[in-house]
């Protein structure tokens, strides 16, 4: 039994390592500072978290009266961000792989705390996002700078990037 469950945890982690990035916690208070000061979250957004890991930014998110949805490839954090987000009517958490994945046709704003070799792959995405949405989307990026790209403004860690929908 035991080992049957620890197998199932190393192939889990090892799948995440290949397709994803690694979990790192996003910190509260840096959060809460890029939803107020970089872009003022609010009631007419909602925001896509791409690696919502624990669901910590979609929490803070929803506290700001916006609607949080997270993509998560590690199936063992969506169970715990469901977990610490039940109740919330404003967080959905799915299972989901960002690059194959469509984003809600609501979406004002990403976020993400990326890496630096996927952040200008992840803009690229988003910027097809925004075509195919027919929409301007907010892009915040937390740790990464968008190679090339100079972002609109930038508060500590996070920067802020607008993607209107070329043709």
């Amino acid at each position: 039994m035991w080992f049957f469950i620890l197998a199932s945890l190393v192939l889990v982690v090892g799948f995440v390592a290949f397709t994803g990035a690694p979990y790192v916690p996003s910190r509260p208070k840096d959060v809460e500072r890029a939803l107020t000061k970089l872009y003022p979250l609010g009631k007419k957004d909602l925001l896509v978290d791409i690696g919502s890991g624990d669901g910590i930014v979609l929490r803070i998110a929803s506290r700001h009266g916006a609607k949080a949805y997270g993509l998560e490839i590690h199936p063992l954090l969506v169970v715990l961000a469901k977990l610490l987000s039940r109740g919330d009517a404003n967080v959905t958490v799915r299972l989901a792989n960002f690059w194959r994945a469509s984003l809600p046709q609501a979406t004002t704003v990403v976020y993400t705390f990326g890496e630096g070799r996927d952040i200008l792959k992840m803009y690229q995405k988003i910027q097809t996002e925004a075509l195919r949405l027919n929409k301007e989307l907010a892009f915040i990026s937390y740790a990464f700078e968008v190679p090339g790209i100079t972002p609109r403004k930038t508060i500590g860690a996070h920067h802020l990037y607008y993607l209107k929908p070329l043709q």
